[in-house]
């Protein structure tokens, strides 16, 4: 997936990123992934609420915030601060990481950070699963939950890809210029092959 950065004089969150190969190492991980996605989703926060957040402690979540940072995925809310606990948020709005593109040397970092992307998301698919039976009505009837069963090449899945990439920009918004009774929506893009009906054996080690 392609994008454009932001204009320079929009602020840091509102700019999107290009992952290079030392960020795809650091995201290959999916808890660090969740990390970021919470900062992204929910706003800046300590480590103290992240880890109740995931169900983590505290010592773990402060550590992948560390990496994030280091990282430069994340950077420390300095108005929040009140000297007993650091805030962080994200330095982007969104990581970009096209497999396609990415040289030769950098498929095996960009290999580790898919795989970690695909467990990342089935952990906020099921922690999603438990707020099912509490939506509320208009909430519940609005959401999608499915799974459709295609016969498509590499080329149509490449094509349908950027088609709906197309359809998904038309509705970002940034929290302030989203309208009223809006919330943050996780929208999950997933296209793969059925397990089992590819020969491995004929791919890329």
């Amino acid at each position: 997936m392609t994008s454009s950065s932001a204009p320079p004089d929009e602020p840091a969150a509102e700019r999107d990123i290009q992952l290079d190969t030392a960020r795809l190492r650091v995201l290959a991980h999916p808890l660090r992934l969740n990390v970021l996605v919470l900062l992204r989703q929910r706003g800046p926060s300590t480590a103290t609420r992240i880890a109740a957040e995931l169900g983590i402690n505290p010592g773990s979540a402060s550590y992948h915030l560390r990496r994030l940072a280091a990282g430069g995925l994340i950077v420390e809310a300095t108005e929040r601060g009140t000297g007993r606990e650091r805030w962080w948020e994200s330095a982007h709005r969104q990581s970009i990481h096209d497999p396609a593109a990415e040289p030769v040397e950098q498929r095996e970092a960009g290999r580790a950070y898919a795989h970690a992307v695909v467990l990342a998301s089935i952990d906020r698919l099921r922690r999603a699963a438990q707020e099912v039976p509490l939506l509320p009505a208009e909430w519940y009837e609005a959401s999608v939950y499915s799974d459709f069963a295609l016969w498509l090449t590499p080329a149509d899945v490449d094509r349908m890809r950027a088609e709906v990439v197309e359809v998904i920009s038309r509705y970002r918004h940034s929290e302030a210029e989203a309208p009223h009774g809006a919330s943050p929506v996780s929208l999950q893009l997933q296209a793969f092959p059925v397990p089992g009906t590819v020969d491995l054996e004929a791919g890329e080690v």
